[in-house]
């Protein structure tokens, strides 16, 4: 007999935090979500949604929404320091090799799709996290920053790669960050040119040791991607700064996307790293998404696999005896597909950015060839990684 559903505390109202309060309050949990930032984050960049966090969102009724806040590309390219494409890869074709069950959107939006899927009665509070945690024989309690506490039969780390809930019962994060040695960013402006140049097209710099994608929104919006080599685990202090100080050289129409780039407080910025960990809960508390699994986003699906692990857990939790079997079982079923990923990263960062000028004709060469009959379908496979069962085995026979 499967417990009673109780009280459930989500640290994290990111994409791993929603989509596990999505899942216990459909289960009948009383659910508090806790952000420690003022409102919901609008930093983020473009993912391409697939794989089986797809499946996931399709299980929990929200892929039709997901699928209303995508964006649609017709190729991407990759484009000299004058804006000409040395290579191209036709989306239609990447999405026809994954059947068709791909969505590209802004990470902000994919967010804002899980949030609207949570129930009038689930309890959504930003600018809040814990301060301190004490376990206890029957749950968990929180100690807020004004003095108040909150007590869990269950509480969910979903509070991404700088991890809170991980630091203050699992130990520093130094013990489970591997660097692999790139910073990130993303922002977004209005330029009608650039908008104009990048309307139905992901473009990417062809460069070594940096990267900068650009692609068109609507109104004359224009999202930015970037991606450096650097041996620097500390962040910069001004993120805007050091984008233009990195990013300036790759010309074409970078130059002035650089220039557009707003303040460093609506700036998206921080390492590339993964998050290997030997065990995902102790007592009545689990992790899911970055704080847990993250993949970085050399492997993609990092969106993707967050949805996934927490529909797993929300499942698990409903079919289980008791907590402590359902989180044993949920990591049972669903590490193995996060540490295969980290590996397909790990294995793949040299094509990710390539640093040394024949790497980067090897990856020129691979996307003109991702066009041919069968090919296309085997660079589909590389970045979906091995097929798992993991959703389908606890979905409903229909999930509409």
């Amino acid at each position: 007999m499967t417990p009673a559903p109780g009280t459930a505390v989500v640290v994290g109202a990111g994409i791993s935090g929603l989509a596990t309060a999505q899942r216990l309050a459909h289960h009948g949990w009383q659910v508090h979500v806790l952000e420690h930032a003022p409102g919901p984050r609008p930093q983020g960049y473009m993912i391409d949604f697939f794989g089986p966090g797809h499946e996931a969102a399709q299980a929990m009724g929200i892929l039709p929404r997901i699928r209303e806040l995508g964006h649609a590309f017709a190729r991407a390219d990759l484009v000299d320091t004058h804006g000409r494409a040395r290579a191209s890869l036709r989306f239609d074709r990447f999405a026809h090799a994954l059947g068709g069950s791909v969505v590209s959107l802004l990470r902000p939006d994919l967010e804002r799709a899980l949030r609207e899927s949570l129930p009038d009665h689930a309890d959504l509070r930003y600018g809040c996290g814990p301060r301190a945690i004490t376990e206890e024989p029957d749950g968990v309690r929180l100690h807020l920053p004004d003095g108040h506490t909150l007590h869990a039969d269950l509480l969910v780390g979903a509070d991404g790669i700088h991890s809170t809930v991980r630091r203050l019962l699992f130990g520093p994060q130094e013990r489970y960050l591997h660097p692999l040695g790139f910073h990130t960013g993303a922002y977004t402006f209005t330029d009608a040119r650039i908008h104009a140049l990048t309307r139905g097209r992901f473009c990417l710099t062809d460069a070594l040791g940096a990267q900068m994608g650009l692609y068109a929104l609507g109104q004359d919006r224009v999202a930015a991607f970037t991606v450096h080599r650097t041996p620097e685990t500390d962040l910069p202090q001004d993120p805007r700064d050091q984008l233009r100080r990195t990013y300036a050289h790759l010309g074409w129409a970078i130059p002035r996307a650089l220039e557009l780039c707003p303040p460093p407080e609506e700036v998206y910025y921080d390492l590339v790293a993964q998050i290997r960990m030997d065990h995902w809960s102790r007592g009545r508390t689990v992790l899911v998404g970055d704080a847990c699994q993250a993949v970085s986003l050399l492997a993609g699906q990092g969106a993707s696999l967050a949805v996934g692990g927490a529909y797993v857990l929300g499942e698990e939790l409903a079919r289980a005896d008791n907590i402590p079997q359902a989180l044993h079982n949920y990591e049972q079923r669903w590490r193995p597909v996060a540490q295969e990923r980290q590996r397909a990263a790990r294995t793949g960062a040299q094509w990710f950015l390539p640093s040394t000028p024949a790497r980067l004709r090897l990856r020129r060469l691979a996307l003109k060839l991702s066009a041919l009959p069968g090919v296309d379908r085997m660079v589909a496979t590389t970045l979906s990684g091995r097929p798992t069962r993991a959703i389908q085995d606890l979905a409903p026979e229909s999930t509409g």
